[in-house]
């Protein structure tokens, strides 16, 4: 089992295909709070939910000057039809080889209707502008998620 990153742990780098196609590293965020958030898979109900929850208060982390970045193994296409049908204004990458998924060890066995798969759990990463993670959400469930990640930053900002 890979290990579970937590706060105070070093958030990894990566550079992966944005819904554009252009690569997109965490380290051009240096100095500024990021929102990680992993999410199963484009246009799935819940992932839906998740990414339109940031999209509503996207104004309110940028108005805390953090960058909100999602991902998830669905191509860069998938990512750009994805944020084009419900207009999320945030960054969508695409980890395809599952590198990153594994680096944050987001990618877990999942048990569904009794069947076992390997998968993307839900997951959450508020970091600050160090790249130390101050706050990893495991198993999220979306319903009042985005708020309370946003209450979080705002808490973090003022520490």
């Amino acid at each position: 089992m890979d290990q579970e990153l937590k706060q105070g742990d070093r958030m990894p780098a990566f550079t992966l295909p944005g819904a554009d196609g252009g690569a997109v590293s965490s380290e051009t965020f240096q100095g500024k709070p990021m929102i990680v958030y992993f999410y199963p898979k484009d246009n799935t109900p819940g992932c839906t939910k998740e990414a339109c929850g940031f999209r509503d208060l996207y104004q309110d982390f940028e108005n805390a000057e953090a960058v909100v970045v999602g991902i998830s193994k669905d191509s860069p296409r998938s990512h750009r039809n994805f944020r084009e049908k419900h207009d999320l204004p945030f960054l969508l990458l695409s980890d395809e080889s599952g590198e990153v998924c594994e680096r944050f060890g987001v990618w877990r066995l999942k048990k569904n209707y009794g069947r076992e798969s390997m998968g993307i759990v839900r997951s959450t990463f508020l970091v600050d502008g160090d790249g130390i993670i101050v706050r990893a959400y495991r198993n999220v469930k979306v319903e009042g998620h985005v708020e309370q990640v946003l209450a979080d930053l705002r808490a973090m900002k003022e520490e």
